[in-house]
Protein backbone atom coordinates (compact mmCIF):
# COMPACT_ATOMS: atom_id res chain seq x y z
CA UNK A 1 0.00 0.00 0.00
CA UNK A 2 1.00 3.39 -0.46
CA UNK A 3 2.86 5.30 2.42
CA UNK A 4 0.58 8.19 2.72
CA UNK A 5 -2.35 6.07 3.06
CA UNK A 6 -0.50 4.35 5.57
CA UNK A 7 0.74 7.17 7.61
CA UNK A 8 -3.19 8.87 7.28
CA UNK A 9 -4.74 5.94 8.72
CA UNK A 10 -1.90 5.15 11.25
CA UNK A 11 -2.77 9.47 12.76
CA UNK A 12 -6.52 8.96 12.15
CA UNK A 13 -6.98 6.14 14.44
CA UNK A 14 -3.87 7.67 16.69
CA UNK A 15 -5.77 11.29 16.77
CA UNK A 16 -8.83 9.57 17.83
CA UNK A 17 -7.49 7.47 20.58
CA UNK A 18 -5.58 11.19 21.65
CA UNK A 19 -9.28 12.79 21.98
CA UNK A 20 -10.79 9.94 23.51
CA UNK A 21 -7.43 9.71 26.37
CA UNK A 22 -8.09 13.38 27.04
CA UNK A 23 -11.91 12.99 27.33
CA UNK A 24 -11.28 10.54 30.10
CA UNK A 25 -8.84 12.43 32.05
CA UNK A 26 -10.99 15.75 32.08
CA UNK A 27 -14.44 13.64 33.03
CA UNK A 28 -12.52 11.49 36.01
CA UNK A 29 -10.82 14.18 37.45
CA UNK A 30 -13.94 16.48 37.23
CA UNK A 31 -15.57 14.13 39.54
CA UNK A 32 -12.88 13.82 41.50
CA UNK A 33 -13.06 17.34 42.88
CA UNK A 34 -16.90 17.61 42.90
CA UNK A 35 -18.36 19.24 45.66
CA UNK A 36 -14.75 20.51 46.74
CA UNK A 37 -14.72 24.32 46.19
CA UNK A 38 -14.66 26.72 43.27
CA UNK A 39 -11.08 27.27 43.14
CA UNK A 40 -9.13 24.00 42.67
CA UNK A 41 -5.99 25.38 40.82
CA UNK A 42 -3.81 22.06 42.46
CA UNK A 43 -6.07 19.39 41.04
CA UNK A 44 -6.15 20.90 37.18
CA UNK A 45 -2.88 21.76 36.49
CA UNK A 46 -1.53 18.14 36.34
CA UNK A 47 -4.42 17.74 33.92
CA UNK A 48 -2.12 19.88 31.65
CA UNK A 49 0.86 17.67 32.12
CA UNK A 50 -1.00 14.76 31.53
CA UNK A 51 -1.08 16.15 27.47
CA UNK A 52 2.73 17.74 27.73
CA UNK A 53 0.93 20.82 26.66
CA UNK A 54 1.61 23.05 30.16
CA UNK A 55 4.05 25.33 27.94
CA UNK A 56 1.41 26.35 25.48
CA UNK A 57 -1.78 26.34 27.95
CA UNK A 58 1.03 29.13 30.36
CA UNK A 59 1.59 31.34 27.31
CA UNK A 60 -2.24 30.94 26.49
CA UNK A 61 -4.17 31.23 29.95
CA UNK A 62 -2.20 31.73 32.27
CA UNK A 63 -2.29 30.03 35.92
CA UNK A 64 -4.59 26.31 35.97
CA UNK A 65 -8.03 27.54 36.40
CA UNK A 66 -10.85 24.89 36.10
CA UNK A 67 -12.70 26.48 33.36
CA UNK A 68 -9.55 27.73 31.71
CA UNK A 69 -8.06 23.87 31.42
CA UNK A 70 -11.31 22.58 30.32
CA UNK A 71 -12.06 24.77 27.26
CA UNK A 72 -7.96 24.34 26.21
CA UNK A 73 -7.95 20.16 26.70
CA UNK A 74 -11.36 20.32 25.10
CA UNK A 75 -12.25 22.88 22.38
CA UNK A 76 -9.37 25.27 21.93
CA UNK A 77 -8.49 24.77 18.46
CA UNK A 78 -4.86 26.45 19.12
CA UNK A 79 -3.99 23.70 21.19
CA UNK A 80 -3.29 20.77 18.86
CA UNK A 81 -4.36 18.00 21.19
CA UNK A 82 -7.52 19.66 22.75
CA UNK A 83 -10.39 16.84 21.70
CA UNK A 84 -11.81 19.57 18.80
CA UNK A 85 -8.46 19.74 17.62
CA UNK A 86 -7.68 16.25 17.07
CA UNK A 87 -11.16 14.53 16.25
CA UNK A 88 -10.83 17.68 13.09
CA UNK A 89 -7.47 16.20 12.34
CA UNK A 90 -8.64 12.25 12.28
CA UNK A 91 -11.41 13.36 9.75
CA UNK A 92 -9.05 15.32 7.50
CA UNK A 93 -6.44 11.93 7.61
CA UNK A 94 -9.54 9.75 6.86
CA UNK A 95 -10.66 12.32 4.01
CA UNK A 96 -7.84 11.95 2.33
CA UNK A 97 -7.79 7.95 2.17
CA UNK A 98 -11.43 7.53 1.53
CA UNK A 99 -10.84 4.86 -0.68
CA UNK A 100 -8.82 3.16 1.68
CA UNK A 101 -11.46 2.97 4.61
CA UNK A 102 -15.07 1.49 4.15
CA UNK A 103 -18.45 3.97 4.09
CA UNK A 104 -19.31 3.20 7.59
CA UNK A 105 -15.79 4.13 8.58
CA UNK A 106 -16.32 7.51 7.10
CA UNK A 107 -19.67 8.15 8.46
CA UNK A 108 -18.69 7.38 11.91
CA UNK A 109 -15.64 10.00 11.63
CA UNK A 110 -17.67 12.57 10.37
CA UNK A 111 -20.45 11.61 13.05
CA UNK A 112 -17.65 12.31 15.52
CA UNK A 113 -16.74 16.02 14.18
CA UNK A 114 -19.80 16.80 13.90
CA UNK A 115 -20.84 16.11 17.36
CA UNK A 116 -18.00 17.73 19.03
CA UNK A 117 -18.16 21.09 16.57
CA UNK A 118 -21.91 20.96 18.05
CA UNK A 119 -20.50 21.22 21.60
CA UNK A 120 -17.90 23.35 20.94
CA UNK A 121 -21.05 25.87 21.03
CA UNK A 122 -22.73 24.30 23.73
CA UNK A 123 -21.37 26.57 26.93
CA UNK A 124 -23.06 24.14 29.41
CA UNK A 125 -20.47 21.48 28.15
CA UNK A 126 -18.07 23.81 30.01
CA UNK A 127 -19.73 24.34 33.50
CA UNK A 128 -20.88 20.24 33.31
CA UNK A 129 -18.39 18.57 30.93
CA UNK A 130 -19.34 14.87 32.07
CA UNK A 131 -21.92 14.36 29.16
CA UNK A 132 -19.36 15.52 26.68
CA UNK A 133 -16.82 13.08 27.44
CA UNK A 134 -19.36 10.33 27.96
CA UNK A 135 -20.18 11.35 24.18
CA UNK A 136 -16.48 11.45 23.44
CA UNK A 137 -15.85 7.87 24.33
CA UNK A 138 -18.74 6.27 22.79
CA UNK A 139 -17.99 7.77 19.63
CA UNK A 140 -14.41 6.43 19.99
CA UNK A 141 -15.16 3.47 20.78
CA UNK A 142 -17.82 3.60 17.74
CA UNK A 143 -15.54 3.91 15.50
CA UNK A 144 -12.85 1.32 16.80
CA UNK A 145 -15.57 -1.50 16.61
CA UNK A 146 -17.02 0.02 13.18
CA UNK A 147 -12.75 -0.18 11.95
CA UNK A 148 -12.72 -3.85 13.32
CA UNK A 149 -15.64 -5.22 11.79
CA UNK A 150 -16.00 -3.41 8.16
CA UNK A 151 -12.44 -3.09 7.60
CA UNK A 152 -10.42 -5.89 6.43
CA UNK A 153 -7.55 -7.35 8.59
CA UNK A 154 -4.83 -6.39 6.53
CA UNK A 155 -1.89 -3.79 6.33
CA UNK A 156 -4.10 -0.69 6.69
CA UNK A 157 -5.75 -2.48 9.63
CA UNK A 158 -2.92 -2.80 11.48
CA UNK A 159 -1.02 0.47 10.91
CA UNK A 160 -4.76 1.87 12.47
CA UNK A 161 -3.83 -0.63 15.70
CA UNK A 162 -0.45 0.69 15.74
CA UNK A 163 -1.95 4.15 15.72
CA UNK A 164 -4.15 3.59 18.24
CA UNK A 165 -1.90 1.55 20.38
CA UNK A 166 0.95 3.80 20.33
CA UNK A 167 -1.13 6.84 21.50
CA UNK A 168 -2.97 4.49 24.23
CA UNK A 169 0.55 3.43 25.58
CA UNK A 170 1.70 6.93 25.98
CA UNK A 171 -1.36 8.22 27.45
CA UNK A 172 -1.50 5.31 30.12
CA UNK A 173 2.40 6.28 30.89
CA UNK A 174 1.62 9.76 31.34
CA UNK A 175 -1.66 9.46 33.88
CA UNK A 176 0.75 7.29 35.83
CA UNK A 177 3.03 9.44 35.65
CA UNK A 178 1.35 12.63 36.79
CA UNK A 179 -0.53 10.51 39.67
CA UNK A 180 3.35 9.55 40.87
CA UNK A 181 5.39 12.80 40.19
CA UNK A 182 3.82 15.58 39.95
CA UNK A 183 1.14 15.43 42.54
CA UNK A 184 3.53 14.32 44.86
CA UNK A 185 5.82 16.75 47.14
CA UNK A 186 9.23 14.73 46.54
CA UNK A 187 10.83 11.64 45.42
CA UNK A 188 10.54 10.46 48.68
CA UNK A 189 7.36 10.29 48.55
CA UNK A 190 7.31 7.95 45.56
CA UNK A 191 5.62 4.42 46.55
CA UNK A 192 3.60 5.70 49.55
CA UNK A 193 -0.21 5.03 49.97
CA UNK A 194 -2.27 7.82 49.00
CA UNK A 195 -5.85 8.68 49.75
CA UNK A 196 -7.94 5.16 48.30
CA UNK A 197 -10.43 7.76 46.17
CA UNK A 198 -7.75 8.85 43.84
CA UNK A 199 -6.03 6.00 43.16
CA UNK A 200 -9.69 4.70 41.88
CA UNK A 201 -9.71 7.75 39.83
CA UNK A 202 -6.68 6.69 38.15
CA UNK A 203 -8.44 3.41 37.49
CA UNK A 204 -11.29 4.73 36.27
CA UNK A 205 -9.35 7.19 33.79
CA UNK A 206 -8.15 4.03 31.89
CA UNK A 207 -11.85 1.89 32.99
CA UNK A 208 -9.59 -0.38 34.93
CA UNK A 209 -11.05 0.10 37.94
CA UNK A 210 -13.60 -2.92 37.60
CA UNK A 211 -10.47 -5.39 36.48
CA UNK A 212 -8.44 -4.06 38.73
CA UNK A 213 -10.40 -5.06 41.87
CA UNK A 214 -11.24 -8.94 40.25
CA UNK A 215 -7.43 -8.94 39.69
CA UNK A 216 -6.59 -7.38 43.04
CA UNK A 217 -8.87 -6.54 45.23
CA UNK A 218 -7.84 -3.92 47.44
CA UNK A 219 -6.18 -0.93 45.83
CA UNK A 220 -2.70 -0.28 47.03
CA UNK A 221 -0.46 2.28 44.90
CA UNK A 222 2.36 -0.56 43.84
CA UNK A 223 -0.60 -2.91 42.43
CA UNK A 224 -2.03 -0.61 40.89
CA UNK A 225 1.30 0.91 39.07
CA UNK A 226 1.83 -2.82 38.23
CA UNK A 227 -1.73 -2.88 36.65
CA UNK A 228 -1.74 -0.14 34.37
CA UNK A 229 1.76 -0.80 33.40
CA UNK A 230 3.13 -4.40 33.51
CA UNK A 231 -0.56 -6.51 32.76
CA UNK A 232 -0.73 -8.95 30.13
CA UNK A 233 -4.10 -8.96 30.01
CA UNK A 234 -5.85 -5.94 30.37
CA UNK A 235 -6.10 -4.15 26.86
CA UNK A 236 -5.02 -0.30 28.27
CA UNK A 237 -2.02 -1.39 30.25
CA UNK A 238 1.26 0.05 28.60
CA UNK A 239 2.84 -3.50 27.83
CA UNK A 240 -0.60 -5.12 26.63
CA UNK A 241 -0.28 -1.90 23.82
CA UNK A 242 3.31 -2.57 23.64
CA UNK A 243 2.79 -6.47 22.53
CA UNK A 244 -0.21 -5.68 20.62
CA UNK A 245 1.37 -3.04 18.42
CA UNK A 246 4.73 -5.04 17.66
CA UNK A 247 2.91 -7.98 16.63
CA UNK A 248 1.40 -5.69 14.05
CA UNK A 249 4.68 -4.54 12.81
CA UNK A 250 5.36 -8.17 12.97
CA UNK A 251 2.30 -8.82 10.36
CA UNK A 252 3.31 -5.88 8.03
CA UNK A 253 6.77 -7.10 7.46
CA UNK A 254 5.99 -10.74 7.39
CA UNK A 255 9.27 -11.29 9.68
CA UNK A 256 9.52 -14.60 11.29
CA UNK A 257 9.08 -14.93 15.59
CA UNK A 258 12.17 -13.48 17.07
CA UNK A 259 13.40 -11.97 13.94
CA UNK A 260 13.07 -8.32 12.61
CA UNK A 261 13.26 -6.83 9.20
CA UNK A 262 13.29 -3.09 10.09
CA UNK A 263 13.99 -0.79 13.03
CA UNK A 264 10.58 0.40 14.54
CA UNK A 265 10.13 -4.00 14.47
CA UNK A 266 13.63 -4.25 16.35
CA UNK A 267 12.84 -1.38 18.56
CA UNK A 268 9.09 -2.81 19.44
CA UNK A 269 10.33 -6.08 19.91
CA UNK A 270 13.63 -4.93 22.37
CA UNK A 271 11.21 -3.24 24.72
CA UNK A 272 8.91 -5.13 24.95
CA UNK A 273 11.29 -8.82 25.94
CA UNK A 274 12.68 -5.91 28.90
CA UNK A 275 9.11 -5.52 29.78
CA UNK A 276 8.15 -9.27 29.87
CA UNK A 277 11.24 -9.82 32.46
CA UNK A 278 10.41 -6.47 34.35
CA UNK A 279 8.91 -6.10 37.78
CA UNK A 280 7.35 -3.54 39.65
CA UNK A 281 9.61 -3.92 42.40
CA UNK A 282 12.39 -3.01 39.26
CA UNK A 283 10.21 0.33 38.56
CA UNK A 284 9.60 1.46 42.09
CA UNK A 285 13.41 0.73 42.65
CA UNK A 286 14.71 2.75 39.40
CA UNK A 287 11.86 5.25 39.91
CA UNK A 288 8.52 5.29 38.54
CA UNK A 289 8.86 9.10 36.71
CA UNK A 290 12.42 8.24 35.51
CA UNK A 291 11.09 4.85 34.09
CA UNK A 292 8.32 5.86 32.47
CA UNK A 293 10.37 8.97 31.02
CA UNK A 294 12.57 6.31 29.56
CA UNK A 295 9.45 4.40 28.02
CA UNK A 296 8.31 7.52 26.63
CA UNK A 297 11.19 8.03 25.16
CA UNK A 298 11.78 4.91 23.65
CA UNK A 299 7.91 4.88 22.21
CA UNK A 300 8.74 7.92 20.50
CA UNK A 301 12.06 6.33 18.97
CA UNK A 302 9.38 3.50 17.62
CA UNK A 303 7.38 6.48 16.40
CA UNK A 304 10.16 7.63 14.92
CA UNK A 305 11.91 4.64 13.25
CA UNK A 306 8.10 3.72 12.15
CA UNK A 307 8.03 6.83 10.16
CA UNK A 308 11.50 6.26 8.08
CA UNK A 309 10.48 2.62 7.79
CA UNK A 310 7.13 3.01 6.43
CA UNK A 311 5.61 6.76 5.85
CA UNK A 312 6.72 9.16 3.21
CA UNK A 313 9.45 11.84 3.86
CA UNK A 314 8.86 13.71 1.16
CA UNK A 315 7.08 17.03 3.14
CA UNK A 316 6.18 18.48 -0.42
CA UNK A 317 3.38 15.97 -0.75
CA UNK A 318 2.27 15.94 2.89
CA UNK A 319 3.16 18.42 5.74
CA UNK A 320 3.96 17.02 9.57
CA UNK A 321 0.44 16.50 11.19
CA UNK A 322 0.02 19.75 13.02
CA UNK A 323 1.66 22.24 9.85
CA UNK A 324 -1.34 19.92 7.97
CA UNK A 325 -4.10 20.28 10.80
CA UNK A 326 -3.38 24.14 10.90
CA UNK A 327 -3.42 24.05 6.77
CA UNK A 328 -7.07 22.65 7.60
CA UNK A 329 -8.31 25.27 9.79
CA UNK A 330 -7.40 28.01 7.33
Amino acid sequence: MLSRVAESIFWMSRYVERAENVARFIDVNDNLTLGEGVDLSEQWAPLVYTTGDQDLYKELYGEPQREAVLRFLAFDPRNPNSVFSCVAAARENARSVRESITVAMWEQVNKFYLMVQSALQNSRFISEPNQFCDMVRHASHTLVGTTDATMSHNEAWHFSRIGRLLERADKTSRIVDVQYFHLLPGLDDVGSTLDVVRWSALLKSASALTMYRRVHGRITPAEVAEFLILDRDFPRSMRFCLMRAQESISEITGSRPGTFSCRSEKLAGRLRSEMDYTAIDDVVREGMHEYIDAFQRRLNDIGDALLKDFFTLDTDAKPPKQTQFQRMLH
